[in-house]
């Protein structure tokens, strides 16, 4: 199914608004920065571009749908991407990488502090445009005070879950826990964190559990499986929590078990030794996306899914770890 005129026409200014919210937020952090040691750069192009802010357009998606007015919608944008920088940060800090969030005039050597400053001007954004956006609209103090308070319990159960593992774990619980109890807050519950914050100036408590904020929730977590077929041997060598890795220790294969254990192979060797396990644990992050999504984009829109689903599978790496097609 091709898009419509009129579909053509939303997608286009769901476009157009995802463009003025990453322009708010960057101007935003420009005037924090003024005159300080750091000078704030033009974003680069990829900053705008739709690979960069695929799961933003999902989450700017969720707000259409729910009947968000446009103004609000692009306001929702820009406070997303504070959340972004913020979450984007501590990950750099944790994996001792940088995946850039500001562009500034930082030595690019200096990694640890290109984050540390990413997360302390996203929370100086959103405390800025928070209190520009209640002023404007009449809204008290109280309120910008519940919107951060919201935003902060809105992912520190995710970071509470990632410190829990810094030490490494003691034992593989069974797969089924990795998803309620792990999964769950690690990467389901942050999904839904661009809700937080829409409660609280739509005061509507409602908004956190929606249907299309639980279609985000599953859309995580499907991306968290396929995180986890990725990173299946690197968070054994690490003894971090994953489903692959408890489906197999928990499983009958004591073969995948024993490689597993020794770790000497790369992921896409390993599962090319045990495509079942390749299969199986696919079809679950499959299952997850494809509900999430279907839930997610309206009826008329349901063509967005596959794309979107393909999109996610090629980003995350899965392709590059699957196991070839038996020759016929």
């Amino acid at each position: 199914m091709n898009a419509s005129a009129d579909d053509k026409q939303i997608l286009g200014r769901l476009n157009s608004e995802l463009m003025e919210g990453l322009r708010l937020y960057w101007q935003s952090a420009g005037q924090i920065l003024a005159h300080s040691a750091v000078k704030l750069a033009q974003p680069p192009p990829s900053y705008y571009s739709e690979h960069a802010n695929f799961f933003s357009i999902l989450f700017l998606y969720s707000y259409y749908r729910q009947g968000i007015a446009s103004d609000r919608r692009v306001f929702y944008v820009a406070v997303n991407q504070c959340l972004r920088g913020m979450v984007t940060g501590c990950d750099n800090l944790l994996d001792n990488e940088y995946k850039m969030t500001l562009d500034t005039d930082l030595p690019s050597g200096g990694v640890k502090f290109r984050s540390i400053l990413d997360i302390m001007v996203s929370d100086r954004v959103l405390f800025k445009i928070l209190l520009d956006f209640c002023t404007a609209q009449g809204k008290s103090l109280q309120t910008v005070i519940e919107g951060v308070t919201a935003s902060l319990h809105a992912l520190v159960a995710s970071g509470a879950q990632e410190a829990s593992e810094e030490a490494g774990i003691t034992g593989r619980i069974g797969p089924q826990n990795v998803l309620d109890d792990i999964h769950h807050l690690k990467t389901g519950l942050l999904f839904k964190s661009p809700w937080a914050i829409p409660a609280i100036i739509e005061n509507d408590d409602g908004l956190a559990d929606c249907d299309v904020s639980t279609a985000l929730y599953k859309i995580g977590m499907g991306c968290q499986v396929m995180d986890d077929m990725v990173d299946l041997l690197a968070d054994v060598r690490n003894q971090r929590h994953n489903y692959v890795a408890s489906l197999i220790e928990h499983g009958p294969d004591s073969e995948a078990r024993q490689l597993l254990h020794a770790g000497t192979s790369a992921e896409a060797d390993f599962y090319a030794r045990f495509p079942d396990v390749f299969k199986t644990v696919h079809q679950t992050a499959l299952d997850y996306l494809y509900s999430g999504l279907s839930g997610l984009y309206l009826p008329e829109h349901q063509f967005l899914l596959q794309p979107a689903a393909a999109f996610i599978t090629e980003r995350i790496g899965v392709n590059r770890i699957a196991p070839a097609a038996p020759a016929r």
